[in-house]
């Protein structure tokens, strides 16, 4: 059965993750990276459209004449009381959404790291296993090889000891029985069996002339296995080598577009926090209060007037 990690990928071969689900949650956690940009960018558009509204209020109210707030009716002064109102909610709401964006980017920007960090230490494992399987692999087959020459070269050593030996037995019975008719035949048996001692010999040079041949086929074979090794064990390293670079390349990567979209972000929290710095400002300028205060709107203002 897999197993999962915290953040839901679903464990395979003890220790990985499997590839698809890492990268659909990398295109999730993009995907929110961008709606928190579309979003910090909404705000800076809301927070300059204050801006605009709040300079062509200050032009409204510069062309008016100086009036207290003593001076307006009592639904002037509701009015410019609940202006105020929901100008400090609406300064409330875009800080505490600006703040929630802020920790949802730097929490998402955590999750990236860890995952990249994860990603990269399974790369780096599973790298390092290939290696040792192949160089395992490479060095079984060799002592295979090897194994097998060996029982070669005994059976060919056995088969030759016992042509030898049953080549002396035949030769001896040959002498033996020759030995009984030799003074009846000794010239014509002289030369047969100097004959048969001859192909006894041939016999026993071409027996060990293909002794010879297998036990250097044998070597060589062996000499082959132990090269094949070799190159198998060099290649597995090389591989090796290769898939940890691309785990430290790919690592070093998404560590540089981590850092990238944080540094964005506190860039976008700052801007946001001047604008919103700003808006209070204007807005305790044109109310001619030091507290936090909201313009009020141009119905509003003509009502009162009215009033």
């Amino acid at each position: 059965m897999s197993a999962s990690s915290p953040h839901g990928f679903t464990v395979v071969r003890g220790r990985g993750y499997r590839p698809e689900q890492v990268d659909a949650r990398m295109t999730e956690l993009n995907a929110q990276r961008e709606a928190a940009r579309e979003r910090t960018a909404q705000l800076t558009r809301q927070a300059q459209e204050m801006t605009e509204e709040i300079e062509r209020l200050h032009a409204v109210v510069a062309a008016l004449p100086p009036q207290t707030y003593e001076a307006l009716g009592p639904r002037a002064q509701g009015l410019l009381a609940t202006a105020e109102a929901e100008a400090a909610d609406l300064r409330a709401a875009a800080e505490a959404e600006a703040q929630a964006l802020t920790e949802q980017a730097e929490e998402e920007a955590r999750t990236l790291r860890d995952t990249a960090r994860e990603a990269a230490a399974r790369r780096r494992a599973d790298a390092e296993a290939a290696a040792a399987r192949t160089v395992e692999t490479a060095q079984d087959h060799a002592d295979e090889l090897r194994a097998q020459a060996r029982a070669q070269a005994d059976k060919v050593v056995r088969e030759a000891t016992e042509a030898l030996r049953e080549m002396s037995r035949r030769c001896a019975a040959l002498l033996a029985e020759q030995e009984k008719e030799q003074a009846a035949e000794s010239d014509a048996t002289d030369r047969e069996l100097a004959a048969q001692e001859a192909a006894c010999d041939a016999r026993v040079a071409d027996l060990d002339e293909r002794g010879q041949h297998v036990l250097a086929d044998a070597r060589r074979q062996h000499a082959e296995a132990e090269e094949w090794a070799r190159h198998r064990h060099e290649d597995a390293v090389a591989q090796g080598e290769e898939l940890l670079a691309q785990a430290r390349v790919r690592e070093e990567a998404i560590a540089r577009e981590t850092e990238r979209v944080l540094r964005e972000h506190a860039e976008q929290g700052d801007e946001l926090k001047q604008h919103m710095a700003h808006v209070r400002a204007s807005l305790a300028a044109l109310t001619g209060r030091t507290s936090d205060a909201a313009p009020t709107l141009p119905a509003q203002q003509s009502t009162s007037t009215q009033d």
